[in-house]
C-alpha cells in the first residue's frame, strides 16, 4: 500500500478543471472546481490533508501541471485516456464523475501511466512533428496543384516534383483569368511550404549533432532505410528505450497483430496500431529499403563513418536478417504490404538493440532481438 492519504482525479480543460479528492482518514470525498491556472491548482492540491497523489488524463494542455506537482513535492500520474475502461452501462459521463472516477482508480492502484517527458524531449518532439506537419501539408499543396492542371487536360508523364519538372510547371500559362490565378496559388503554396519543410529539416540535421540525441542517432543511422530524419523521429517519439525490449518495443508502436481469443479459439487480425502514429509511420517506410537485395551503399557508409566497429557489425546483421527474412515472406506469397508491417516490427527491435547501447557495451557481444 502506498503512503499517501488524499487521492485527487484532476479532470483537466483549457478552461476549466474539475478536482476530486478522496481524504482517507477522514473518510471523506469532496469535488471542487479550480481555477485552470496551474499554479491555481498546485495550490488547491498542497491545501488538501497530505500526503496527496494526483492523477489526470493526458491531453492537449500538456505536461506542465505534471511537472509542477512534481516540483513541489506531489506524486502526480498523467494516464494514457486510451487504456482506461468504461463499464457498458455506464451512460452518464460529467466532468465530476470522471474526476472521481480517475481519483478511485489512482486509489487501487490500476491507472495505466504515461511517462512524462522533460522540457527538453518536448521541444525535440515539437520540431520533428512540426515537420511532419509540413510533409503532410506538402504533400496536399502538389495534390491540389496537379488535380488543377489535370482539369484542364495537362498532365505530366515523367519523374514528378523535379528539377525538371518545376521547370514545366513555372512555363505554365493560361488564357483564362481564374484557372490562371488558382493556378499561381497553388504553385505559390507548394513553394512555400517547401521551403518550410527544408527549415525545419536543417534544424532537424542541427539537432541531431547535439546530445543527448547524436548517440542514439548516429547508430540508428547505421541500419538501411534509416536516415538522420528517420533516426530523430524515431528517438524524439520513443524518447526512453529502456523502457522497452526488444520484444516489446513493436508492441508499443501498434505493430504486432489484434487478438480476438476465447477458450480453443485462437483469432488474430490486422495490427493494434496503438501507440505513436508517427513512429509506425517511420518504421514502415524503412521496412520498404529491406525489399531490395543487399548491396554496398556510399550513403550507408557515410552514415555509418565514425560509429564503433561493434555498431556497424551488429546494424549490417539487421540488415541481411531483414532482407532474408522479407525474402522468405515473398517465398510464403505474402502481400507486399503485409510484409512491409512484419519488417517494421522487427526493424523496431533492431532500432531498440542499438539504441539502448552505451560506451560500456560496444566491445562486448550481445544476441540479435528475436
Amino acid at each position: 500500500m502506498l503512503a499517501e492519504r488524499t487521492w485527487v482525479g484532476l479532470d483537466v480543460h483549457a478552461r476549466s478543471v474539475v478536482g476530486c479528492a478522496i481524504d482517507d482518514e477522514a473518510c471523506e470525498i469532496r469535488t471542487q472546481r479550480v481555477a485552470p491556472q496551474t499554479d491555481a491548482v498546485v495550490a488547491w492540491v498542497l491545501a488538501l490533508p497530505g500526503p496527496v497523489a494526483v492523477t489526470y488524463e493526458a491531453g492537449p494542455t500538456g505536461f506542465g501541471l505534471a511537472r509542477a506537482l512534481a516540483a513541489a513535492g506531489v506524486r502526480c500520474e498523467v494516464v494514457a485516456p486510451s487504456k482506461l475502461e468504461r463499464p457498458a452501462g455506464d451512460k452518464v459521463k460529467t466532468d465530476r464523475r470522471d474526476a472521481e472516477r480517475l481519483a478511485r482508480l489512482l486509489r487501487i492502484g490500476e491507472l495505466p501511466a504515461v511517462r512524462v517527458p522533460s522540457e527538453a524531449e518536448e521541444a525535440a518532439r515539437d520540431l520533428v512533428r512540426a515537420r511532419e506537419d509540413a510533409r503532410g501539408d506538402l504533400m496536399r499543396a502538389r495534390h491540389r496543384l496537379s488535380k488543377l492542371l489535370l482539369r484542364q487536360g495537362i498532365v505530366w508523364d515523367r519523374s514528378a516534383w523535379t528539377g525538371e519538372h518545376l521547370d514545366w510547371l513555372r512555363r505554365q500559362q493560361f488564357d483564362r483569368r481564374g484557372v490562371a490565378l488558382a493556378f499561381d496559388e497553388a504553385l505559390d503554396a507548394v513553394f512555400t511550404v517547401h521551403a518550410r519543410r527544408d527549415r525545419l529539416d536543417a534544424a532537424i540535421e542541427e539537432m541531431a549533432e547535439t546530445m543527448p540525441l547524436a548517440g542514439p542517432v548516429g547508430r540508428l543511422r547505421c541500419l538501411r532505410g534509416v536516415s538522420t530524419l528517420t533516426a530523430v523521429g524515431l528517438c524524439v517519439e520513443v524518447a526512453d528505450w529502456q523502457r522497452f525490449t526488444g520484444s516489446t518495443i513493436g508492441s508499443y508502436l501498434g505493430l504486432v497483430p489484434s487478438e480476438f481469443s476465447s477458450g480453443a479459439r485462437r483469432v488474430q487480425g490486422s495490427i493494434t496500431k496503438t501507440g505513436n502514429g508517427h513512429a509506425r509511420r517511420l518504421l514502415v517506410e524503412a521496412a520498404w529499403q529491406h525489399r531490395r537485395p543487399l548491396r554496398p551503399s556510399r550513403q550507408r557508409a557515410r552514415r555509418a563513418d565514425g560509429q564503433p566497429a561493434a555498431v556497424r557489425a551488429r546494424a549490417e546483421a539487421g540488415n541481411r536478417r531483414l532482407h532474408q527474412r522479407w525474402c522468405r515472406l515473398e517465398q510464403r506469397s505474402k502481400r507486399p504490404t503485409v510484409s512491409a508491417v512484419a519488417i517494421a516490427r522487427e526493424l523496431a527491435g533492431w532500432c531498440w538493440s542499438l539504441a539502448v547501447l552505451d560506451d560500456r557495451q560496444l566491445d562486448e557481444h550481445h544476441p540479435a532481438p528475436a
